[in-house]
């Protein structure tokens, strides 16, 4: 069955780590508020795009790792160097969640359009499949966002899908870079007010409304930054649910 509204997950958390090393990742409790907002039932099918990455293959090793025996259906859709399904409109009208991995998003965005899945992922969205992702992953449901997309000086980044009216900025707490080019962004009008996400904080949007801030652990925070009329830029902290 799927979301009875429009649903878009955006996050700075995902996998987490049994141990070091990326090859020990499993499914953070994030996976399963999406199986829940989609309705799945006991077997959840979630398709993972990595055009941020190039597709790299690595990436996809991690992602059916951490799902392996678990309760979801893992799939992928690849773009490089073609296509590896027949009908991608197809396959990703068929899951429940379709997540997104980390990396560029300006890269991400630009060949999502060559291939035209920015309509499909629309009409995914529309259709009730729950979509969502961290970091790039994130921003690019929105309007832009601080992006390293360009280099490790962080720009900003204004040619995202747009579905969502809102700036969005990841891994606030972690990145020293990050604050201060939002506040700059939303402050001098390049982006609108915007939501910001501490690593391990995630916000869920039904339609175009946040409707819940969510974290895997205590002590993080969600925050809304706005520009007042005055052009002074205030930072209001969202308090987010605890995932079990």
């Amino acid at each position: 069955m799927p979301a009875s509204e429009p649903t878009i997950v955006a996050t700075s958390m995902g996998f987490s780590s049994r141990q070091r090393g990326p090859w020990n990742a499993k499914p953070g409790p994030v996976f399963d508020l999406m199986a829940e907002l989609a309705q799945a039932g006991d077997a959840p099918r979630i398709c993972y795009l990595g055009q941020a990455v190039g597709d790299q293959p690595t990436s996809f090793t991690v992602f059916y790792g951490a799902f392996a025996g678990t309760r979801f259906r893992p799939s992928h859709v690849a773009l490089y160097p073609m296509p590896n399904v027949d009908d991608i409109r197809e396959h990703l009208l068929a899951q429940d969640i379709v997540w997104v991995g980390g990396g560029s998003v300006a890269n991400l965005c630009a060949v999502w359009r060559v291939h035209g899945l920015d309509e499909i992922l629309h009409e995914c969205w529309q259709a009730g499949v729950v979509l969502g992702g961290v970091s790039a992953g994130s921003i690019c449901w929105h309007q832009g966002g601080a992006t390293d997309s360009f280099g490790p000086t962080l720009r900003g980044f204004t040619d995202g899908l747009g579905w969502l009216p809102y700036g969005n900025g990841v891994h606030y707490d972690s990145e020293e870079q990050r604050r201060p080019l939002m506040h700059k962004l939303v402050g001098e009008g390049t982006l609108p007010a915007s939501h910001c996400t501490d690593d391990g904080v995630g916000l869920i949007y039904r339609s175009t409304r946040l409707v819940e801030a969510v974290a895997e652990r205590e002590g993080v925070a969600a925050y809304e930054v706005s520009r007042a009329e005055d052009g002074s830029v205030r930072e209001t902290r969202i308090e987010p649910r605890l995932l079990g």
